[in-house]
């Protein structure tokens, strides 16, 4: 059987978030970020398009290297203002059976106690439905406005998620033994004491001592994303990720990544296949190949090349606004997305190709034609890089979301690469096509649930 496509829908609580000025086009209803209809009504109409997901990026900080000041992205809105991401879900739950929630969370600035406890807290109240995407930030400017002088060194970040991982496995797995609560009225036992552990860590970053807040969700752990694409982003995967997130610009690339992906899960003991697969795309889709073209050059019409590039400078650290339109841009080695650095280090950039590659205010690969075109050339990213699936990246708010789920998802369907129906289950058992919510064996975190208890007489109980 062919590979089903994944699909997530890839948005952020602002206005402008990866195509850059497109917030003023006449169709567009991104300024309504700040309203629960906003989110409902989009909740409603991905589930409608069978997306597996509603893939929510954030932001702590703001984009100050263009320029050195943040004036261009407060004209274009370059994902200033943005609002928390996770007061959104419960919301979006209640008008939805099947849609996920990958929510982004820096865990820089997280408490892992507190924040093991909002996650449990919206995996119960979505029945399951909920994923982290782990991040460590890049932003100087966030790290400043938390007090401290500068971001902690990139390798260094991933040094302090591996043990934020490490206490979050004890809260959610270790803490509460699968038949704690027992709720029972009679005897007045709502939870059994003696299926509670106490979570002690003591580490380089963390000092945590008490219990979980919350009773098991569903899932315990939530859907565990990241996006880290350096040598250290890749280890951190292969041992926590269960579904990343690439920019690939060409399949030979996404290709190469994708394979650095799989053997990272391999190099830590898991399956190639444990980890699901995503890039992040733009589609412009119309129903012929004329009129899409067409309405690609409307878009552009809208877009902020300036504001892509703004963005793209706070990616790589480098501020491009200090270069002359043809002044070749020298890469230097910084302390913010490597991925981006990158991509300036292999290559001879100015100003003027930067500014050309984010002609739609972004710079994902961006596809554009008629329906069966959009759907033969997402088969064949699919086909030929080993992907799993996408991040569909929003133009227009909601018209290229109503577009894909109208026009191109039909034309998937008629070719057996996506599905007709949600099957049952929490977000994990959907993804995975499992019976089971719960981390697999495989996985790490598995290994911190049910450990021994240790009553107050001091004796040794096993969950």
């Amino acid at each position: 059987m062919a590979k089903q496509i994944l699909l997530n829908a890839f948005n952020m609580n602002c206005i402008g978030h990866i195509n850059h000025g497109l917030w003023t086009h006449p169709r567009d209803t991104s300024t309504q970020y700040k309203t629960l209809a906003y989110w409902t009504d989009l909740a409603r109409l991905l589930e409608r398009g069978l997306f597996d997901g509603l893939f929510i990026a954030d932001i702590v900080g703001t984009y100050d290297i263009y320029g050195n000041s943040v004036d261009v992205p407060l004209k274009e809105s370059i994902q200033l203002p943005v609002n928390d991401p996770l007061l959104l879900v419960s919301a979006m739950a209640a008008v939805t059976r099947h849609l996920g929630f990958g929510l982004t969370a820096n865990l820089t600035y997280e408490a892992p106690y507190l924040f093991a406890r909002r996650l449990s807290t919206l995996d119960h109240l979505s029945n399951g439905r909920v994923g982290w995407n782990i991040v460590t930030g890049y932003l100087d400017s966030a790290a400043r406005a938390m007090g401290l002088a500068q971001q902690p060194e990139h390798d260094r970040r991933y040094d302090q998620a591996d043990e934020y991982l490490q206490v979050l496995y004890q809260l959610l797995e270790g803490s509460w033994a699968d038949d704690a609560v027992v709720s029972d009225r009679k005897r007045r036992v709502y939870a059994e004491p003696s299926k509670v552990r106490k979570v002690r860590h003591q580490g380089e970053f963390y000092t945590v001592e008490g219990y979980h807040l919350c009773e098991p969700s569903p899932q315990r752990t939530p859907v565990l994303f990241q996006a880290g694409s350096s040598p250290r982003g890749l280890a951190f995967a292969g041992n926590h990720a269960e579904c990343v997130f690439i920019s690939g610009q060409s399949k030979a690339a996404t290709r190469a990544q994708v394979d650095k992906v799989r053997a990272a899960a391999q190099a830590a003991g898991r399956s190639a296949q444990a980890v699901k697969v995503f890039m992040g795309i733009t589609v412009i889709v119309a129903p012929t190949e004329q009129q899409a073209q067409a309405k690609y050059a409307e878009y552009l019409q809208h877009a902020s090349a300036e504001a892509g590039v703004a963005h793209f400078a706070a990616s790589t650290g480098i501020d491009f606004a200090s270069y002359g339109l043809d002044e070749p841009i020298g890469a230097s080695k910084g302390n913010a997305i490597q991925s981006a650095t990158r991509q300036l280090q292999e290559n001879v950039w100015t100003r003027r190709q930067l500014l050309e590659q984010h002609a739609l205010g972004g710079r994902y690969v961006t596809l554009v034609g008629a329906p069966d075109q959009i759907a033969e050339q997402l088969i064949a990213w699919i086909d030929e890089t080993g992907l799993d699936g996408f991040n569909l990246t929003r133009t227009v708010t909601p018209e290229s979301y109503e577009d894909f789920i109208e026009l191109v998802v039909p034309q998937l369907q008629q070719r057996g690469r996506y599905k007709t129906a949600y099957a049952d289950g929490t977000l994990r058992e959907k993804l995975f096509e499992s019976d089971h919510p719960h981390l697999p064996a495989e996985h790490p975190g598995s290994t911190y649930r049910n450990p021994p208890i240790v009553s107050p007489t001091g004796a040794l109980h096993h969950a």
